[in-house]
């Protein structure tokens, strides 16, 4: 319909030019591009760039990918990992709620998010600042084949983490060097086992207050099962992923959308459970966090960038893309769309880590929702205390102690640190 109203403006153009007068050609608009800036590895980046290229063939609209850099004044749309939101959180100023932008732009944004995604990305009055892109939580994964080599069940994982120490003697004996591993080690052992285990690692007014005992025995316990060389560690991020990828660790807790990288896993029969609870705390299991990847917009960027980048948002929500991003890059469902096709069929091959993400994320959270690794100054500090306990070079109650108490001075010199979200 639009060539056609185009092509009867330019006979229109030509009748009323009459003969002897060339018609003028309107002059075309230079093309809008926004840019989408991002620190993805390379097989990530590529996927991205696979969701933009059919952005760009569907609705003849560009997104320009460019990387992230330190000191660089946000892009027009950035894709921030947990660890990148210090950034946010000390440079209010430059960036803008999503929701006003899409508002100006003249974009609907309509998202009713579970409350587990809630924290961090929407105001106090529910508003969206942020878009929460490819969140998920922590869960296991363990390698059925060496289930069944270590003698045990294969569809049977541990509950909790004193049933889990039987399984890495029995894995450990089966000739396994790394019974057990885990990725982003703050993440996964400090913000989500206080959670889940009802102590918040952090206070309703945003200090850190991960040293009690809930923390100091799992830190220890993470103490013998390193020294007896049950546990293995390999780095602060995700380097331990590569580690059960290869076949090399039987067990690893890390973020349910790896399901998605782990699908070609060398010899690895996957299997997935909620992350293990300890038993002996009060209150039971709590849920744990959701957590991931969130799109922020830049500041002080040209309204038509800014209604470009709106557009881009809005295909993002649509439910083809929503389910892509579930099926193909194992993030938690955002739209009811995605949450209804993961039910589906069309996702059986990603259900079972679904399933377990839900099943670790089920119950009454408590109120406080900063989390220790999205404060980067903080997270720093925890890991190098972690590593100090798991090397044998301090007591996990020191350590903890040491990590609050650093962490917390952080907080006191830099209190923009504390807020969950900026606006």
């Amino acid at each position: 319909m639009l060539r056609v109203v185009r092509s009867l403006l330019i006979v229109s153009s030509l009748v009323l030019a009459g003969p002897g007068h060339a018609a003028k050609t309107p002059a075309k608009a230079p093309a809008v591009e926004p840019t989408l800036a991002h620190n993805l590895d390379v097989a990530n980046e590529a996927r991205l760039a696979e969701i933009i290229e059919r952005y760009r063939k569907e609705t003849g609209n560009s997104i320009r990918l460019v990387r992230i850099e330190k000191g660089d004044k946000p892009a027009t749309l950035n894709l921030l990992s947990r660890y990148q939101m210090s950034d946010v959180l000390s440079q209010p100023k430059d960036f803008v709620p999503l929701h006003s932008m899409m508002s100006r732009a003249g974009v609907p944004l309509s998202l009713s998010l579970s409350e587990v995604l809630k924290p961090g990305v929407t105001d106090a009055r529910g508003r969206l600042v942020a878009l929460p892109v490819l969140y998920s939580t922590p869960v296991l994964f363990y390698n059925k084949n060496a289930f069944r080599k270590a003698g045990l069940n294969p569809d049977v994982a541990p509950k909790t983490w004193f049933e889990m120490q039987g399984y890495l003697d029995k894995l450990q004996s089966a000739g396994y060097d790394c019974p057990y591993t885990s990725s982003w080690p703050v993440w996964v052992h400090i913000d989500n086992v206080s959670a889940v285990s009802g102590v918040p690692a952090t206070d309703a007014k945003g200090g850190l207050r991960f040293n009690a005992l809930p923390q100091v025995k799992h830190v220890a316990m993470m103490a013998t099962w390193s020294k007896a060389r049950y546990f293995r560690q390999f780095g602060h991020g995700n380097e331990a992923s590569q580690r059960f990828r290869d076949g090399q660790c039987a067990m690893i807790t890390t973020d349910s959308r790896e399901h998605a990288d782990f699908q070609d896993a060398r010899g690895v029969e996957l299997g997935v459970a909620p992350l293990p609870y300890h038993d002996d705390v009060y209150g039971g299991r709590r849920p744990a966090l959701a957590d991931g990847p969130s799109l922020w917009v830049g500041a002080g960027k040209p309204a038509a960038e800014y209604r470009q980048a709106a557009r881009f948002v809005s295909f993002l929500l649509s439910p083809e893309i929503q389910i892509e991003l579930v099926r193909n890059h194992g993030g938690l469902p955002m739209t009811e769309a995605a949450r209804l096709a993961s039910l589906s069929r069309l996702l059986q091959d990603g259900k079972q880590a679904l399933d377990a993400a839900y099943a670790s994320l089920q119950g009454k959270a408590d109120t406080p929702s900063l989390r220790v690794s999205n404060v980067d100054g903080a997270r720093i500090i925890a890991d190098e205390e972690l590593s100090a306990v798991w090397a044998d070079e301090k007591p996990a109650k020191a350590a903890l102690d040491t990590a609050v108490s650093r962490g917390n001075s952080v907080l006191g010199a830099r209190p923009a640190l504390k807020k969950v979200q900026p606006f």
